[in-house]
């Protein structure tokens, strides 16, 4: 059975853009500002209690906070509100175009808001009514997607180093390093998605 977030990307494996993918950091910081980067770890600070931090941007610092909304209202109502989940999905449609870009999985400069981009996610909407139970607990059923995202984007990060330089002297990503990449993203919008109480399913530990 296929999970109710799906993220398609249109391969990019040759004739990259040597110039862009130089300075792909440089260029994709209005972006990241506003929908975040590719990060996710631990922070354990002097006296506070362990947590998990991820790069959400502007927009995704507002969709966490519309989440807890979100919350009361589901364990209230048994619904979400529509406004919130409107947002939250054009925050991560956001997000996918611009981590592709950050990510070095398209070249084209992604749009700022909605539009035609080749790099997508669709999110099927959840059963009616909501889980209660599963998005009581959603922070905790997630920590071990959390554990798991935190070694994936790492190794993420040490292969898109090498597949950096690839591009820059051959203009071509390797396929395997590619799919890789694909797949931590993949992910990581699952695991978004579900934190953010857009689905009940619980994501798969699975890069496909």
């Amino acid at each position: 059975m296929s999970y109710p977030v799906s993220v398609s990307i249109d391969p990019r494996l040759t004739n990259r853009n040597r110039l862009t993918t130089a300075f792909r950091l440089i260029l994709a910081i209005p972006h990241g500002i506003l929908i975040g980067t590719i990060g996710f770890g631990i922070t354990l600070g002097q006296g506070d209690p362990l947590r998990f931090s991820a790069e959400t941007g502007l927009l995704g610092a507002v969709a966490f906070v519309l989440a807890i909304v979100n919350w009361f209202a589901i364990l209230f109502t048994g619904e979400d509100i529509i406004g919130i989940r409107q947002f939250t999905q054009f925050y991560l449609r956001w997000r996918v175009r611009g981590l592709s870009y950050i990510m070095l999985l398209e070249d084209q400069y992604p749009p700022f808001g909605d539009a035609s981009y080749p790099a997508s996610v669709t999110i099927a909407d959840p059963a009616r009514p909501r889980d209660r139970l599963t998005v009581a607990l959603r922070l905790l059923l997630a920590i071990p997607h959390f554990i798991a995202l935190i070694f994936l984007v790492f190794a993420w990060w040490l292969t898109a180093i090498v597949a950096w330089l690839l591009i820059l002297i051959t203009a071509e990503y390797p396929q395997g390093l590619y799919e890789f990449g694909v797949g931590v993203l993949r992910w990581l919008i699952r695991v978004e998605a579900y934190v953010l109480l857009m689905v009940d399913d619980y994501p798969p530990f699975s890069l496909t």
